[in-house]
């Protein structure tokens, strides 16, 4: 986990989205906010978004806004598209999703199968934001390789875009 001299620490905020080369590492904090991590491993890019809620809930907007889930995802299309890859190059993490505000666990209908339609049956946002992520990845054509959805603990995330490898420490 060692960072070579060369690389530069990128810490993502809520909201933000970062995609980047080989010099890159990547850091986040989260609690029922998501990260979505995706890595090419031939060309050593990738990136990292930390999105607060599923969408905006309302029109299109004029320009993607990384806050929004659907939104964060289509500015992974867009970095795939300019970089001339496809979705499916990429090998796909998704994290967080923490129920930060009770010490039940949640039911989240689609941690470990395809979602469908279950964002109808979430009642709070961790479980929309796992939901949404998770089902809008899937019909994007990328492929989910690796999960760690939901609990109650909040998770610091840690991505090396030169070995695409990802760390994931929950908090208690």
């Amino acid at each position: 986990m060692k960072k070579p001299d060369h690389a530069v620490e990128k810490i993502l905020q809520p909201g933000d989205f970062f995609f980047g080369d080989r010099n890159f590492r990547i850091r986040t904090l989260l609690g029922s906010c998501i990260s979505v991590v995706m890595w090419h491993p031939k060309l050593l890019i990738g990136g990292m978004c930390h999105y607060v809620v599923s969408s905006r809930n309302h029109k299109k907007p004029t320009q993607l806004d990384g806050r929004y889930g659907d939104e964060a995802i289509l500015m992974f299309v867009k970095e795939a598209i300019r970089n001339g890859t496809n979705p499916n190059d990429y090998i796909v993490k998704i994290f967080g999703g923490g129920n930060m505000f009770s010490k039940e666990k949640m039911h989240v209908p689609c941690v470990d199968r395809p979602c469908g339609d279950a964002i109808n049956s979430c009642r709070n946002v961790s479980c929309r934001n796992i939901v949404k992520g998770t089902s809008l990845l899937e019909e994007l054509g990328f492929s989910i390789t690796s999960k760690d959805l939901g609990g109650i603990q909040s998770r610091n995330i840690i991505f090396d875009i030169w070995s695409g490898d990802v760390w994931v420490r929950k908090n208690t």
